[in-house]
Formats: structure tokens, C-alpha cells, sequence
């Protein structure tokens, strides 16, 4: 079977939480190779300050800052009718957008519980359903789960972090299985890193040990963009040695 493709420099991203971390480390990669991106989450000032650094490096425009609340409804809606009216489609919708409540199991606050779900699960669900349609109807897209070892491994002081880590890993599944059955040229992906040094951020930067640089996963993204549209990764797996 024949897939339709597109270089990167033809398509528009979506990236939660690409402000800052991972995020950024994928934005930067993404725009370096012509793709448009939209950068979404709560933080408006840093939103705005990394698609200005970027942009700036660049010389040219290519991320698009969008402040919004993965945990509200309408504002995961409102992003991607922003993104589809600008530019008509989202090819790419990378799910960074994460954090974690520490709390020992036997101390589960709801707040803490509810706040966690919504933000790794509820908030990706909801933009993965958004998305879905548009890249249905252009047979073509990728999706790009940032899930974590977390959601293959539990740990105690960590529990709801990791049963949304487990159940965004879940959701890519039965996700992935519908589009084997539909037969649709939309690819997912997870990763699932262990330790990242998200304050050491800069390329000259080392990482603290046992956690490995931003730009290892910037550089996987890139790489599974890269592979024929009938080739998937389900999960990649990134340590520190």
C-alpha cells in the first residue's frame, strides 16, 4: 500500500508544554526543519518568550505561541480550531503536557489525584479526539505520546503520575488498534524516557547523572518522523547508562 507523505517543512505541529524542557527540545528540532508549530500551555510569558528566542534564531517564524489549560474542555477545543482555521490542518500533535503530585499511596488526595489525571490523560484524550478528524480527513498525521518509564514501572511516592503513565500508554493502544482498522495512515508513537535533565537544558550543557540530555529526544523524533509512513515505534525506551 501506497501511504501519502509530507516533509516536515509541510506540516504544522501542535506541542503541548513546548515551552520549556522537552518541549522546547522538540520545538527547536521541528521548526529547524521547516515545520510550523504551535506551542501550547498555561504560561503565556514563557510561551511567548521561547517562540521570540527561536524565531530569532531562525531568522524566520515558524512557532506560533498559544496560552490555554490542557484540563479545560473548551480551551483544548479552541486550539485546535485556532490551529486548523490558520493553517488548515495539524499533522503532528505532539502530547508533552505533564506533571506529577507527589503522594504516597496511602495519602491520595483527590485534588491531587484529579489534577494529574486530567492533565496526562483526560487533557491528551481530549486533544487526540480534537485532532483526529482533520487527520482523517487528509490521510496524514502522526501523534506523539511523551508517556515515561513511569508507565511501565510504578513507584510509591509517585502513584497517580504513574496510572496516568500507564493509562496514556493504554489509550496509544487502543488508539493505534482503530487505526489498523480503519486503515487510516496515522501513526503513534510513545516515549518512554527515564530520567531527563530538563534544567540543563542548553546544547553545550551536561546532564546531571543518570539523566540524559534534552536533545536525545529531539534527535529520536526527528528519526521516527523519518522512517517510511508504513514503519511505527510503539514504544521508545531512553535511559541514561
Amino acid at each position: 500500500m501506497q501511504f501519502k507523505t509530507k516533509t516536515l517543512a509541510q506540516q504544522v505541529a501542535i506541542v503541548t508544554g513546548g515551552g520549556t524542557g522537552i518541549g522546547r527540545a522538540f520545538t527547536e528540532a521541528l521548526a529547524k526543519a521547516g515545520t510550523t508549530v504551535v506551542i501550547a500551555s498555561r504560561r503565556k510569558d514563557v510561551l511567548h518568550q521561547t517562540a521570540d528566542d527561536i524565531n530569532t534564531n531562525l531568522g524566520y517564524e515558524r512557532v506560533f505561541p498559544y496560552a490555554f489549560d490542557i484540563r479545560d474542555f473548551d480551551q483544548v477545543e479552541a486550539l485546535v480550531h485556532y490551529t486548523l482555521g490558520r493553517w488548515s490542518a495539524v499533522d503532528l500533535l505532539i502530547n508533552n503536557s505533564g506533571l506529577a503530585v507527589p503522594e504516597e499511596v496511602h495519602a491520595i488526595t483527590e485534588a491531587g489525584w484529579d489534577t494529574v489525571m486530567d492533565t496526562n490523560l483526560r487533557g491528551a484524550m481530549r486533544l487526540v479526539r480534537a485532532v483526529l478528524p482533520s487527520m482523517t480527513a487528509h490521510d496524514f498525521g502522526d501523534i506523539i505520546n511523551v508517556a515515561s518509564q513511569a508507565g511501565k514501572h510504578g513507584y510509591a511516592d509517585v502513584p497517580s503520575y504513574c496510572a496516568s503513565k500507564f493509562g496514556l500508554l493504554g489509550f496509544a493502544e487502543s488508539l493505534r488498534d482503530h487505526l489498523r482498522k480503519t486503515g487510516a495512515n496515522i501513526r503513534v508513537f510513545n516515549f518512554c524516557p527515564g530520567l531527563v535533565d530538563v534544567e540543563h537544558t542548553r546544547r553545550e550543557d551536561a546532564p546531571r547523572d543518570g539523566f540524559i540530555h534534552v536533545a536525545n529526544l529531539a534527535r529520536a523524533l526527528l528519526f521516527v518522523l523519518s522512517l517510511d509512513r508504513n514503519v511505527v515505534v510503539e514504544d521508545l525506551n531512553l535511559y541514561s547508562r
